[in-house]
């Protein structure tokens, strides 16, 4: 099986996925987590680039390639991690927020080193301001599954309703900035109609909440994890 990286998702540290990375080597796939802390998501605060997450990224990765004697990685996205992904296998330069040019840092060309791209839980649109410039550019340069090449994941947590009562707000709050429609099926962050994308294999699984701190199940809980590993390369 080929060498997995994980990319965690928005304000999440590494440390959090290592019970994922470790099960993930158990099963042979040697598994490395993008060595986030929280602070290191700052400069992203407010919608801003996530060029100080993909230098990460791909560090990792070619880590991972060269620690591996691999042409190619398996790539695990959780969260936002999924969309910075996909914006981390494109070839349009991720120059819009001025930050870095084409010539230097603003071209990650990476999907000949991908596998298979597995989402967890990752909003794949936004209708909020702040994410929408970075969700745009990825849809619009890479709709749906964009790279034949690459095998795309997406997988979806269906365990909270949104409402407007009493522990279904926040859920309710998140789909409606995620899709506009508070009233619908999600993990309680990532509704699953953001969660899958056109052309990809798309996955529901019942129960599973968003984050790995939380109580309860998540994407990388053994029973729910079961039903995804088998797609890795």
């Amino acid at each position: 099986m080929l060498p997995t990286v994980i990319l965690p998702g928005y304000f999440e540290s590494a440390d959090l996925y290592l019970p994922l990375q470790q099960a993930l080597t158990k099963i042979g796939t040697k598994a490395t987590t993008v060595p986030l802390r929280k602070r290191d998501w700052l400069p992203t605060l407010g919608g801003r680039s996530m060029v100080p997450i993909l230098r990460q990224l791909d560090r990792t990765v070619n880590a991972a390639l060269i620690d591996n004697s691999s042409q190619q990685i398996n790539l695990i996205g959780h969260s936002a991690g999924g969309w910075i992904s996909r914006i981390y296998l494109g070839e349009i330069p991720y120059t819009i927020y001025g930050d870095v040019t084409a010539s230097t840092v603003g071209l990650w060309n990476a999907r000949a080193k991908i596998a298979t791209l597995i989402t967890l839980g990752t909003p794949q649109i936004s209708c909020e301001k702040l994410t929408k410039k970075n969700l745009d550019f990825v849809n619009d340069n890479y709709p749906g599954a964009f790279y034949p090449e690459v095998s795309y994941i997406c997988v979806a947590g269906k365990s909270i309703y949104g409402k407007k009562q009493f522990g279904h707000c926040l859920a309710y709050s998140s789909y409606q900035m995620i899709c506009g429609a508070g009233n619908t099926w999600g993990d309680g962050i990532t509704p699953v109609t953001a969660a899958h994308l056109a052309g990809a294999t798309n996955i529901t699984i019942e129960g599973v909440k968003h984050s790995p701190n939380t109580s309860g199940t998540w994407y990388g809980s053994l029973e729910v994890r079961s039903q995804w590993v088998g797609y890795l390369s």
